[in-house]
């Protein structure tokens, strides 16, 4: 329970609020953490400490008697009713006896601290693993239906799995399951939150509740991770499912997750209607459409730039010059340069499609290079 990791921690944390020598020493009397060069050696006034589960005064009378001790004081450090090892302080036992008794509180909460956070993580791992093997498996064997007993998961109840994914790496996710959990108001602890690569969590949603309700929860929580931690979310939601189907549900919320963007940060299987057409459509595919349409714009950023704030605009020309901040007769320029490049038409709804097609492959492929860098 004290390894000497912890111990060397506690000792460089609470060596910042005493300006004594502190040590840290295991139930066998060795030091395995101290302020000053006497790790590794053994300290019988410690080991007393342990097998009289109270407090040790060593007096400068003591020393010559106890091997390796110096004046000061050793208390017990406590965890669940078992002595776990000793802090020592040194100094004139008067002087520092209300520091001993707040520094032995502090030592004991910070293993309670650490020991309990190990456990979250450990439970963590583990419902994870779970989820993945939930996800993949056709079968549930035995052994199955026991991890999710073991884990207190219920695999009776209907799931709704949904991504939330932000727009770049971040070591913030090993800290942040718990503070999400928070958030993520679950009084009935139905839900599961697990990390789902470095930049993305899965949630499994247990408690099915109305659509725009759950819309508003998700808005309050994107919210939150935005203002917590400066990076922009985007929210994929699958489709209701059984336990059974577990893996349907969660490639249909990857799905809407795809097509999420600045302007739909947040996105629902369900509403899905093109844009589940033509996530069936092959990359390699794509990209050849969008050098056969594109090609002519792809050097031409400003031309390029008009065509997709038109599209954004609604193809109304008042909007998409006041956006681009142009001249009405700059933006018929603009088209017009538009249909000589590309040979389509904006007027004629067959040309309109396809390059209304291609700037949507465009802008997915765009998105994927950019999850690539980071």
């Amino acid at each position: 329970m004290l390894s000497t990791i912890l111990a060397k921690k506690i000792i460089y944390e609470v060596g910042k609020l005493f300006e004594k020598d502190l040590i840290i020493v295991n139930t066998d009397g060795e030091i395995i953490a101290s302020t000053e060069e006497r790790i590794g050696d053994y300290h019988e006034g410690a080991l007393l400490c342990v097998q009289n589960l109270e407090k040790v005064i060593i007096k400068e009378s003591d020393i010559p008697y106890l091997k390796g001790v110096k004046a000061g004081i050793n208390f017990p450090i406590l965890f669940q009713n078992k002595v776990i090892g000793v802090i020592g302080i040194t100094g004139e036992p008067r002087q520092i006896m209300p520091y001993g008794e707040l520094l032995q509180k502090m030592t004991e909460l910070m293993i309670k601290e650490s020991y309990y956070s190990e456990e979250s993580q450990w439970r963590s791992r583990m419902v994870e693993s779970f989820v993945l093997d939930w996800i993949q498996n056709r079968e549930w064997t035995t052994e199955f239906i026991e991890r999710a007993r073991v884990l207190n998961i219920d695999l009776e109840m209907e799931r709704l799995p949904l991504f939330i994914e932000w727009d770049q790496d971040s070591t913030f996710i090993f800290n942040t399951i718990g503070q999400l959990k928070r958030v993520w108001e679950d009084p009935r602890g139905r839900d599961l939150i697990i990390q789902w690569g470095s930049h993305r969590v899965l949630l499994l949603h247990g408690q099915i509740t109305e659509k725009n309700s759950l819309l508003h929860k998700l808005e309050q929580l994107k919210v939150f991770i935005e203002t917590t931690w400066g990076v922009f979310v985007r929210i994929g939601v699958g489709n209701k499912v059984i336990s059974r189907k577990l893996g349907i549900g969660v490639t249909n919320a990857e799905k809407a997750l795809l097509v999420a963007s600045v302007e739909n940060p947040i996105v629902f299987e369900e509403d899905l209607r093109l844009e589940l057409c033509l996530q069936e459509i092959k990359q390699t595919t794509k990209k050849e459409y969008i050098t056969r349409i594109l090609d002519p714009l792809l050097e031409q950023k400003e031309l390029l730039t008009t065509l997709k704030v038109l599209f954004t605009q609604h193809l109304s020309l008042k909007k998409t010059a006041e956006e681009l901040h142009i001249h009405i007769n700059t933006l018929h320029y603009r088209l017009n340069k538009i249909r000589e490049l590309t040979e389509l038409d904006i007027k004629l709804v067959p040309d309109l499609f396809q390059l209304y097609l291609a700037v949507c492959f465009l802008d997915e492929h765009t998105k994927k290079e950019i999850k690539k860098e980071i």
